[in-house]
């Protein structure tokens, strides 16, 4: 991980009182995210995120995307996967040990978003048969909805900005990626909508509803936006 990028994120987000939803790669062989020496003490710095109400959430396995079947699963925002289109035996397999390793470090994660976005019904039940988990934060939706037993809080952008119509959602930041320009609009962002943001026990504990057909007619429209300029 980039340190100095991670450290300015968490002082920002502490400084306006977000608790966010950190996405831990439990055995990372990804070569394009491998490009920081390793932190020292990643470990226990996770826990102390644990301990300051963040949420965590359980990034795949390894984040390696060796699967081209992204588009056929249940979010078809990439063609590449590393779960979408994998049999059921081989995605517990990878839920199991990342659950694993997750636990035996003093952590245990409540939530679950795949490599890419992308997973499909054997994710879900690899989720189900392997751990606790019973929230996936990826979708897309104008609200949180609950399905075969499971809640899906929406995920609708890489950053931060204000949509015209109401929802509760999260938006997917990757820290080590950031410039100056993106931190400075977070920034700005926070100042103003600070007061807004919630946290992802909080939604879990709540009441959901099923998707709602506005809900569906939103994700047909957006994959569709999508497979037209070719974005696989």
């Amino acid at each position: 991980m980039d340190s100095t990028r991670w450290n300015r994120m968490c002082s920002l987000i502490n400084a306006y009182g977000v608790k966010p939803l950190v996405g831990i790669i439990p055995a990372n062989a990804d070569p394009q995210t491998m490009i920081y020496p390793c932190h020292p003490q990643f470990w226990d710095t996770a826990q102390l995120w644990a301990g300051n109400g963040w949420g965590i959430a359980l990034h795949g396995y390894d984040h390696v995307c060796t699967s081209n079947k992204g588009l056929d699963g249940l979010n078809p925002f990439w063609k590449r996967s590393e779960f979408a289109g994998l049999a059921l035996d081989a995605q517990r397999e990878k839920i199991s040990k990342g659950y694993s390793i997750l636990t035996e470090h003093g952590l245990k994660p409540k939530y679950f978003f795949a490599p890419s976005h992308t997973f499909d019904r054997n994710t879900i039940e690899a989720l189900r048969l392997e751990t606790d988990i019973r929230t996936v934060s990826d979708t897309i939706a104008f609200r949180p909805y609950t399905d075969d037993g499971f809640l899906f809080i929406p995920q609708i952008s890489g950053h931060c900005y204000t949509v015209p119509t109401a929802g509760i959602y999260t938006f997917c930041l990757h820290p080590q990626t950031m410039g100056d320009g993106q931190f400075a609009l977070l920034e700005t962002f926070l100042d103003r909508y600070a007061y807004a943001f919630t946290t992802p026990d909080s939604l879990a504990a709540r009441s959901w509803k099923p998707l709602t057909a506005p809900d569906r007619l939103l994700r047909k429209a957006f994959f569709t936006y999508r497979k037209l300029r070719g974005l696989k």
